[in-house]
Formats: C-alpha cells, structure tokens, sequence
C-alpha cells in the first residue's frame, strides 16, 4: 500500500514526540498540564461552549502553508492575524502548530493564545497522549483527534484524557465509517473533513452528505473547502453547528470583510 501524505504528517509527529520528550519528560509534562487544569476549572471546555450557540459558529484558522498549497501566507504576523479575527466576530480560533508541511509552531499557539480571549483549537496530527498535555500548557482549549490515524481504543483514551483536562475534542472524520467510530469513542464534537487527507483531494459537499450521519447532541463542524456565503448558507440550512474556514480567510487581504461576507452580511 503507497505511504500517503498523512501517514507521512502521522510517522513525523511520533518522531517529533520523541524529541519533545528528551527536553520534557512525558511525566513532567503530564504533571504540568494537570495542575493547570486544577486551577482553571471554570474554563473547562470553553470550546465546545464557544460553539454551542443557536447561530453557526465560525472556526477562523492562522496557517502559515499546507501540503496541498504549499507557502500560503508568506508574511505570518499570526498574533496579529489572531487578533483580527477576533474583532470580525470569529468564534474560536484554529493554530496549525504542525512545524514540517504546514511551517506551524508550538510558539503560535502560545502567542495567540495570550494574546485572545476566545478558544483556540491546536491544529495537529496527535499521535500520542503527550500532544494532548503539551497542548494544555500551550493555552489550547482544544485538540484535534483525526480517526484516519487513530483507532478506536486510543480515540476512547484521547478524549478522556482531554476530558481530564478540561479539552474539548474535535475528533475528525471523512466518510460515515470514521462518523460511526467517532460516535462510539464518545465524541461530543464531529468534524467532517471535506479534505481527503490521504490525497489531499476536496469535495466540497463531503460535510453536507455526512451531516445526517450525526445525531442530535453531538456538534457538528464542517471543514475545509468553505469558500463564499452560498458554501456556508448550504451549511445553515443542513443544521451544522460550525464551519472551520482556513485558506478563504488566510488569502484575504482584508480579513474582517472576507469573514463578514462568509456570514453573509449583518444578520437580524
């Protein structure tokens, strides 16, 4: 079977794991996310609350580049990027911190994090408990768990980890066999990605043909591909909950106004 681009992003975690581990130990780095978790408990899973409101909600991502585009956004002034996307009404905000295909750092995610007051998601391939402590003590309200590169007795363990830690999961997902594993793990949150992370390919309507496959009570979000307003009023009128805009926004000049637009102007 051809390796493909996200066992490739899935194999260079575990290695950077390692190396994080030699500075950090996975004790101590546990230890550390725990007591920040004991003394914010009233910011337990300010994510998924951040989310769970009765208009959709917009997911706004800081990302420097990806595989499948290559540099997107030669100046990277993400803090301020952050910052922007705060004042144009964006709900939570998405850090790639992947360092080697995406040029993410765990910096970002630390920078934006005290620099906003809404939730940040930590954008990565997570593949091993130690992602999920080291976020904490990034300032992440929540991390990404992708069912492509997990099975279901480390979804399971993920999730309660971040449950422990007062982390929302987003557990990410692509056709409705991934859905059905998500659901059984105890997911309160499904993304559907419209990106096929193996070839990088995107279908557009993938979130929409997938939004029954989850039942009330869990959250929605749509990812990827979500372009103009007719993308996200698709979206509101299928009943999803939120909607992760990356690229739109990244390419934007003019980034309140592009997110303005993606809303579809001021609603009453």
């Amino acid at each position: 079977m051809a390796v493909t681009i996200l066992d490739q992003l899935a194999d260079y975690a575990r290695l950077r794991v390692e190396k994080a581990k030699e500075k950090i130990s996975a004790e101590e780095m546990k230890e550390k996310a725990l007591s920040l978790a004991a003394a914010d408990r009233e910011e337990s899973f300010r994510f998924e609350k951040a989310l769970s409101g009765p208009e959709l909600s917009f997911i706004c991502e800081c990302k420097k580049a990806s595989p499948s585009k290559g540099l997107i956004a030669p100046d990277f002034p993400y803090a301020e990027i952050a910052v922007e996307y705060e004042k144009a009404g964006a709900d939570c905000i998405s850090v790639l911190t992947e360092p080697k295909w995406f040029l993410g750092e765990n910096r970002f995610l630390d920078e934006i994090a005290r620099n906003v007051r809404i939730p940040c998601l930590r954008k990565d391939f997570t593949v091993d408990p130690y992602m999920i402590y080291e976020a904490k003590t990034l300032g992440a309200s929540a991390v990404l768990l992708i069912c492509s590169i997990l099975e279901l007795p480390e979804l399971e363990a993920y999730i309660r980890i971040a449950d422990s830690l007062g982390l929302s999961a987003l557990v990410e997902a692509h056709d409705a066999a991934e859905i059905r594993d998500a659901i059984k793990a105890g997911a309160r949150i499904i993304g559907v990605n419209n990106r096929n992370l193996k070839d990088f390919t995107v279908d557009a309507g993938n979130s929409l043909t997938l939004r029954e496959e989850v039942p009330e009570g869990i959250l929605f979000v749509a990812e990827s591909g979500i372009k103009s307003a007719e993308d996200v009023e698709a979206l509101r009128r299928a009943g999803v909950d939120a909607c992760l805009v990356g690229e739109t926004l990244m390419r934007a000049s003019d980034k309140k106004a592009k997110l303005m637009e993606l809303k579809g102007g001021p609603r009453a």
